[in-house]
């Protein structure tokens, strides 16, 4: 059976017999995971091997873990310091900086894989305007050359663990106010300076080898009138042509309000495979993720299952293995920031 085009979340710290059927479904290619999956590191080890041991190929398993206060899994894992840390250690010292953004990205994936995870959608690629609350501190910098070289230093360590990564959210949601989960964000800049900004962050990755991306659901109002995630201006002439990534694009989740404007669950689903998404996430709305697999069960595309394969992760060991390694205690030691040593100036001169 294929990898099929949704990722949905489940409702608790073990798969359900509902459940069970639902990952069957042959629409389904992954499962997001929250807070709410989690229990302990034993527990999540063991939900990770039920939904892997679900089909064959094994569904990809999800999580939003970045470091900061987008961190879905706590007791057992490393606090892992915000993306605007690194940009703070950069200014004292570029080395530095970059050398810990590996160490975090390997700590990341390292733990996430220990458990079974696949990918956690990170990082963040966004610009830190100082505009966009719902990004704050989650971006690396306020310069576009150094979101850049630390994510890609990141990256590097996400890599050595054997864990592929997400960057988002393309085209850049660092220059608008409203929050996508509850409104409509509209940018008004144009091409031009997206290019020369925002832009920049994604060009460097995708040639650095980063393996998939989620749009933003954001309306760029000057250059197209879909959500940048609908939008085949964006996914296809852009992202695909223009700048050649040949990665993952995956839709961020279809039930947040923004999305909306694409119309009911099954059109929003449609509209952003259409545009050029390999996978759409619905969370947190379990009729309306029937309600897409209903309307997607028919719904076939190779191209993107093989682009999906590459997202399994590599180079598992047991938590238990992961602790004795030297490395693991020097990135905990390192990477172990109190909250009031980092600041939020994200105006790295």
């Amino acid at each position: 059976m294929s990898l099929g085009p949704v990722m949905l979340d489940l409702e608790g710290t073990a798969i359900s017999a509902d459940e069970t059927r639902l990952l069957n479904h042959p629409a389904v290619g992954g499962v997001i995971l929250f807070t709410r999956n989690f229990d302990s590191i034993d527990q999540l080890q063991t939900l990770c091997s039920q939904v892997h041991s679900a089909r064959n190929p094994h569904l990809l398993i999800a999580v939003d873990h970045e470091g900061g206060r987008v961190q879905r899994f706590r007791e057992g894992f490393t606090p892992l310091p915000p993306a605007a840390w690194y940009g703070d250690q950069y200014r004292k010292s570029a080395e530095q900086g970059q050398e810990l953004a590996r160490l975090g990205g390997w700590l990341m994936a390292s733990e996430l894989r220990a458990c079974g995870v696949d990918f956690s959608f990170a990082p963040v690629l966004d610009i830190g305007l100082g505009i966009s609350e719902v990004i704050g501190d989650r971006a690396f910098s306020s310069q576009p050359a150094i979101v850049a070289r630390l994510a890609q230093a990141w990256m590097q360590g996400a890599h050595q663990a054997g864990m592929a990564v997400v960057g988002k959210h393309f085209p850049g949601h660092g220059g608008v106010q409203a929050d996508s989960h509850l409104a409509l964000p509209v940018d008004q800049r144009r091409f031009e300076d997206l290019e020369m900004e925002d832009l920049r962050p994604f060009e460097t990755m995708i040639h650095a080898g980063m393996e998939a991306i989620m749009p933003a659901h954001v309306v760029y109002s000057r250059i197209d009138k879909e959500l940048a995630g609908f939008s085949s201006f964006w996914l296809n002439k852009v992202l695909r042509q223009q700048l050649g990534f040949q990665g993952v694009i995956f839709s961020d989740d279809l039930n947040m309000a923004a999305a909306k404007e694409a119309g009911g669950y099954g059109d929003r689903a449609k509209a952003a495979l259409s545009a050029g998404c390999d996978m759409v996430l619905v969370c947190n709305n379990r009729p309306a993720a029937i309600e897409v697999l209903d309307c997607l069960k028919d719904y076939n595309d190779p191209a993107a299952h093989v682009r999906l394969v590459r997202m399994h992760g590599r180079k598992q060991q047991t938590i238990q293995q992961l602790h004795l390694e030297p490395r693991w205690r020097s990135a905990v030691n390192r990477l172990s920031v109190a909250p009031e040593e980092i600041s939020l100036d994200l105006r790295l001169e």
